[in-house]
């Protein structure tokens, strides 16, 4: 099963809709992760997948995450 290419959250900060987009920091099926930025400029981040793996890319800083096999 193919990921989804985009999730909508609602932004944390204003509430409005935000759009996600899947990232391509990972090819592997440990993980999606999903990032998009709001209107009032707050960055939204979710990933799907093992859950370690999610933790790791939610605690990551901006821009630093990766993952390896």
């Amino acid at each position: 099963m193919k990921p989804a290419r985009t999730l909508t959250f609602k932004c944390k900060k204003c509430s409005k809709p935000v759009t996600l987009y899947l990232q391509k920091v990972s090819a592997c099926s440990h993980i999606q992760p999903y990032q998009g930025i709001c209107k009032c400029g707050e960055l939204l981040r979710h990933a799907i997948g093992e859950k370690a793996a999610v933790e790791s890319y939610l605690a990551a800083p901006e821009g630093t995450w990766s993952h390896h096999h």
